[in-house]
């Protein structure tokens, strides 16, 4: 583990609405009595101090039960985001838990197809600012754009953009220096324009802000495998990621 002090930030607030299954996404079932969660916190826990889960109201209770172990170990800490007001809402809400740690490793709560070679990669790679391992990617649901070390432009489909076929994908995973980040995401805050079609402030815009206006540099980690990119938003998804654990459990 870096000798530098991790806490893995979960938002995990979604309700999984086009999934029609009425439990959040964390809590699926990838395999008999093995969920999203406890392929996450597997892969997470041997590159990270700590855990802390951001989730719904409705979800709180549900999550506490299914990790009841972590948390009495003080392993893991959870946290409720009020209303789905969006994940830089969710993570910057939830600073109390993690302002004390060097790096905080922010992953989605349902990047289910996360390899752990990434997650070793990127924290042994992470430092004071902004590592991002990116992949390739035929369609890019969301596509990174960079000048040299610069982040320039998150391109969001989801908000409308046009991302550029074979352009760069994250994989749901990205590591901040905590070092004034509070600060850089108020002032991010003040100017900052809801997404077209959400009317969220979006938590991907933040990352060129940091590279941009707060000079923060930015280390890529390149990842191979463009499943690692997938999550769970559909039933596709969650036949893929239970076929791929099928063949490849770990």
């Amino acid at each position: 583990m870096s000798d530098q002090r991790v806490c893995a930030v979960i938002p995990a607030a979604g309700s999984g609405t086009r999934l029609g299954l009425g439990i959040p996404k964390i809590m699926l079932e990838i395999a008999d009595g093995v969920t999203v969660w406890h392929l996450l916190h597997r892969r997470l826990s041997p590159w990270v101090e700590h855990v802390h889960v951001v989730v719904s109201p409705a979800g709180e209770i549900p999550f506490r039960r299914l990790a009841a172990e972590e948390i009495e170990r003080g392993a893991v800490s959870v946290s409720v985001q009020a209303r789905p007001t969006g994940m830089g809402d969710a993570i910057f809400g939830a600073v109390a838990h993690w302002e004390g740690y060097d790096r905080i490793l922010v992953v989605w709560g349902d990047q289910v197809n996360l390899s752990p070679a990434t997650v070793r990669q990127v924290v042994r790679a992470c430092h004071d600012g902004l590592t991002l391992p990116l992949v390739p990617m035929p369609a890019p649901y969301v596509e990174y754009e960079l000048d040299g070390p610069a982040l320039v432009r998150v391109r969001m489909s989801r908000e409308g953009d046009d991302c550029r076929p074979g352009g760069l994908s994250d994989v749901g995973v990205f590591c901040l220096g905590t070092d004034r980040l509070a600060e850089a995401w108020a002032g991010y805050l003040l100017d900052a324009a809801p997404g077209a079609a959400t009317g969220e402030v979006n938590f991907l815009p933040f990352l060129p802000y940091l590279s941009q206006v707060r000079g923060r540099p930015v280390t890529v980690v390149p990842v191979t495998d463009p499943s690692e990119a997938r999550g769970v938003n559909t039933p596709d998804d969650l036949d893929f990621a239970r076929q791929a654990f099928q063949r490849c459990p770990d």
